[in-house]
């Protein structure tokens, strides 16, 4: 009996040169590849001409296919004997919701493979010449989701992120940064914490906006970022002035991804 296999990739933060050796070879070898929308299209270009390429983009408040249907799927093309490529922006298991694949393939009895991918709280960070973390501005660092901003039962965390962690990388925040400026700010931070918002990290679209708690909403508002971005709080953005290389250096020269 043939069997079949998941291997849960990720992609990277969008440039396609980021996405790992092993991640690039489950994605040649796959016969499915189910994909996301942050997955940079050039990827798809070295799936097999006969891979069946299935797209399981997610907008905010629209999804294009849920989840359980995603999982679903996972295990039907596995037990047919095929090899899976769940192709899925950054890592996996960061905000990526490889976890609940991964449990699903588990409860079926398909056998299955992680292939961690660099996630945007440091790459997007990184080529805005931001280090998450430094010897002398930060020595501890936290993800957190933007989605749980607005959410009561969550916002407690905000209490001790204020002051647990020197950097604070917020994934899918941008819609929510008022209310993470306000709980921050009502969780003792100073206006004049650092924070910087890179949209498009990694990609040719890329702009970074940094300010204050203070003006950082005025400043966003008034560059028309938004999603997908990286939002990133501390004194860590106070480099991104010095060590910018990438919007410096290497953006000026770079196409811009078509989508």
């Amino acid at each position: 009996m043939v069997t079949g296999k998941v291997y849960l990739v990720g992609a990277g933060p969008g440039d396609p040169e980021l996405i790992t050796v092993k991640g690039m070879r489950c994605l040649q070898e796959a016969d499915v590849v189910l994909y996301d929308r942050l997955v940079n299209p050039e990827l798809l270009k070295y799936a097999k001409k006969e891979a069946q390429l299935v797209y399981c983009g997610k907008l905010p408040n629209h999804h294009v296919m849920k989840q359980e249907t995603i999982n679903h799927l996972l295990v039907k093309y596995a037990k047919k004997g095929l090899q899976v490529c769940r192709l899925k922006g950054g890592d996996p298991f960061v905000f990526g919701r490889g976890g609940e694949e991964a449990e699903e393939c588990v409860k079926n009895g398909v056998a299955f493979e992680i292939v961690p991918g660099i996630t945007a709280g440091i790459a997007a960070a990184a080529y805005a010449g931001i280090p998450v973390t430094h010897r002398t501005l930060s020595k501890s660092f936290a993800f957190v989701t933007g989605h749980q901003a607005g959410n009561e039962e969550a916002e407690h965390q905000w209490a001790h992120l204020a002051h647990a962690v020197d950097t604070i990388c917020v994934y899918m925040g941008v819609s929510h940064l008022p209310n993470i400026v306000k709980n921050l700010l009502d969780n003792g931070k100073s206006p004049q914490t650092l924070i910087a918002l890179v949209h498009w990290g990694t990609l040719g679209e890329q702009r970074t906006v940094t300010g204050t708690l203070a003006n950082i909403e005025q400043k966003v508002n008034e560059a028309n970022i938004a999603n997908p971005s990286m939002i990133v709080i501390g004194d860590v953005v106070k480099l991104h002035d010095k060590i910018n290389w990438f919007e410096e250096e290497v953006l000026p020269h770079l196409p811009v991804m078509q989508g």
